[in-house]
């Protein structure tokens, strides 16, 4: 299968959430994904935008990259609000009582279970985030 990419860039908008998952949606048609990876793809990107969205505060622009490669799928997305690493969270309990467990934390584990693997790094003036998804 001939490489596939999508680039695409939003404001860190919650709002401008559901356009992006329209896009997602159209690549991973595009890009002939499974729809389990389709779908990982989606919650793993909304995630991140979202988390942008809400907490970045700052952020003009998120700019967010796809390219199947073969199995491959790598997904990157970048903003310019301040440094912050996702990754740095730690685990949720997930057998903690509902009532008592701390908020938070859940689309981190999202971002963990669905990858084959996540790294964050700051670069330059932007916050970058880049997974491996399985494309099959």
């Amino acid at each position: 299968m001939a490489t596939s990419s999508l680039a695409y860039e939003m404001p860190p908008d919650v709002d401008a959430v559901p356009a992006l998952l329209d896009r997602l949606e159209a690549f991973a048609d595009e890009a002939g994904l499974s729809p389990r990876a389709a779908q990982h793809l989606a919650l793993v990107a909304e995630e991140l935008a979202a988390n942008v969205a809400m907490h970045g505060k700052g952020a003009t622009f998120i700019r967010l990259a796809a390219v199947r490669d073969g199995t491959d799928l790598h997904l990157t997305l970048e903003d310019d609000g301040p440094p912050f690493d996702p990754l740095s969270a730690k685990a949720p309990d997930l057998e903690a009582d509902v009532e008592t467990r701390d908020i938070g934390g859940l689309g981190v584990h999202f971002i963990r279970v669905l990858t084959r693997g996540a790294t964050y790094e700051r670069r330059g003036a932007l916050n970058r985030l880049t997974a491996v998804l399985d494309a099959g």
